[in-house]
């Protein structure tokens, strides 16, 4: 059950408000909690009920490992904890990399016996990461202990169960614990409906577009060995932007759909491409990912406390496991690894410019814009392995758009668009319709979109829409969202554009992960 799908939008998130308003009347939240674990494990047995068990079966033994490790004076954390981390990454490891690791056994000689065909569960990697930081936390006396059905609702939530935000126990716990009937609730519906149908516009209108554009180049480079430049630069940049906004519209209909409810979701997303270097690319992109890797796995490296070539190692160790989590394959591996050298790279710019005395300078407002540009075509060229069905696919595109500059090889994108938004809305007007420039059109509006306007965090900061980070406060935008008749007429618009474009629907990205 997709966010942009219909059974969604106008079935189950609707009925599952309604039934929870009413249970609201209540005098304590248990039925409120009751009923959201109820919706949540319908909403995760709509993909395959038959994982059910699987899930389940997780947060009953995360919670009875958790309860062990909560218990005062037993001096036996670490075993406990150690048991827990290991059943986690077990399961993991199980469905996720089992058909990776013997097909690599396979390919040198060392494995004979077929490789089993294993279906990856829906949100595996999310639910585990986060049950990991639970009992990580239990064990620095991090949480408090709660009932069973709370723990349950906090890893099940169905807003965040798919593709994240990986949240901590003690940002939710307590919201889940308050529920009451709210003043506050036609706020908590306007902030709420105006991010649903931002993260729709987003994902329905921009990133499906731009995966038009990106789907048929990156299919072209698997079956030729050069593109024309135009087409490879078109292929990199264009879904770049697609995963951008395909992740953002997401995030915004995660934090829309919780805040129905009237809980807060921590922050995920904050208009990455606008970053100067990729170490804050890394503090603006999948935030609460960003934050486990450092948390759980690069200080318990050793961080940056052991000297800079350790720093270095550490920096590429965690990367290139980030890069393994999104999926078992050697793009993915090669992706966390080009980021490692990325930040690498960064850091020891940082150190020069501080030595050099150069910081001012970097600093200034005509400088700025180049590092933007130089970030983002760092992150795209990394995007490209990302998206490429293998790593020669990759290079063909990279080749042909940064290094062998070639105009003469044929063009590759259609007369059509698939019958897309754009296309509808400019036939209608009159305006005939021709690839590149329908093209043109859409890369304009992401261009526009990413750099020129402000996030919807930003846009909404006064009403308190996010869990947001204590040393990365957000800044109001110049213009700021209200409750108004106007800015109904916006949301209405966007959710119009939204259901016209819903023509089919599409995974998000970060659903296979």
């Amino acid at each position: 059950m997709l966010f942009n799908s219909v059974e969604y939008l106008f079935f189950f998130l609707p009925i599952t408000v309604l039934v929870f308003l009413i249970l609201a009347r209540a005098p304590s939240t248990e039925r409120q909690i009751t009923w959201l674990v109820l919706a949540s494990l319908f909403f995760y047995a709509s993909w395959k009920p038959e994982y059910l068990l699987l899930i389940i079966s997780s947060v009953v033994i995360n919670f009875l490992l958790g309860k062990q490790l909560a218990r005062p004076g037993t001096g036996k954390a670490l075993p406990w904890l150690t048991l827990g981390v290991c059943f986690n990454l077990g399961l993991l490891g199980y469905f996720k990399y089992t058909g990776f690791f013997l097909d690599g056994l396979n390919a040198i000689g060392l494995w004979l016996i077929p490789v089993p065909e294993i279906t990856l569960p829906l949100a595996v990697s999310f639910f585990t990461f986060q049950q990991i930081a639970y009992l990580v936390d239990v064990s620095r006396r991090d949480c408090e202990e709660y009932q069973f059905r709370h723990y349950t609702l906090f890893v099940l939530f169905f807003p965040q169960l798919i593709a994240g935000p990986i949240v901590h126990h003690k940002e939710m716990m307590p919201q889940f614990s308050t529920m009451r009937p709210r003043a506050n609730i036609p706020t908590d519906f306007a902030v709420g409906i105006t991010f649903i149908a931002a993260g729709l516009f987003k994902k329905v209108v921009m990133a499906d577009s731009l995966a038009q554009i990106a789907d048929p180049l990156f299919s072209a480079a698997t079956a030729t060995d050069q593109l024309n430049t135009i087409d490879a630069l078109l292929a990199g940049f264009a879904f770049s932007f697609q995963v951008y906004f395909d992740f953002s519209g997401y995030s915004d209909i995660a934090i829309g759909s919780a805040r129905l409810f009237g809980i807060r979701l921590p922050e995920n997303f904050r208009s990455p491409y606008k970053s100067r270097s990729v170490i804050e690319v890394w503090q603006r992109w999948h935030m609460t990912l960003s934050r486990f890797l450092r948390d759980y796995l690069y200080f318990s490296l050793g961080g940056n406390r052991l000297g800079a070539f350790k720093r270095y190692r550490n920096l590429v160790i965690t990367m290139v496991l980030g890069g393994l989590w999104h999926g078992a394959a050697w793009t993915f591996v090669l992706w966390g690894a080009l980021h490692g050298l990325f930040l690498c790279l960064n850091h020891t710019w940082r150190a020069f410019t501080y030595r050099a005395g150069l910081e001012k300078l970097c600093q200034t407002a005509l400088l700025q814009p180049m590092f933007v540009l130089l970030t983002f075509t760092a992150w795209t060229i990394a995007v490209i392995v990302f998206r490429a069905e293998d790593v020669p696919s990759s290079w063909i595109i990279i080749q042909s758009a940064f290094v062998d500059i070639n105009f003469s090889q044929p063009l590759i994108l259609q007369e059509t668009f698939n019958n897309g938004l754009l296309q509808r809305l400019l036939t209608f007007v009159g305006v005939p319709v021709v690839t590149y420039s329908e093209v043109s059109i859409v890369m304009l509006a992401a261009v526009l979109i990413c750099w020129a306007l402000p996030n919807t965090q930003e846009l909404m900061i006064k009403y308190d829409p996010v869990i947001i980070a204590d040393n990365a406060p957000i800044k109001p935008a110049g213009m700021s969202w209200q409750p108004t008749f106007f800015y109904a007429v916006i949301t209405s618009l966007l959710l119009a554009a939204s259901l016209m474009s819903m023509s089919s629907i599409t995974r998000f990205i970060y659903f296979q992960f």
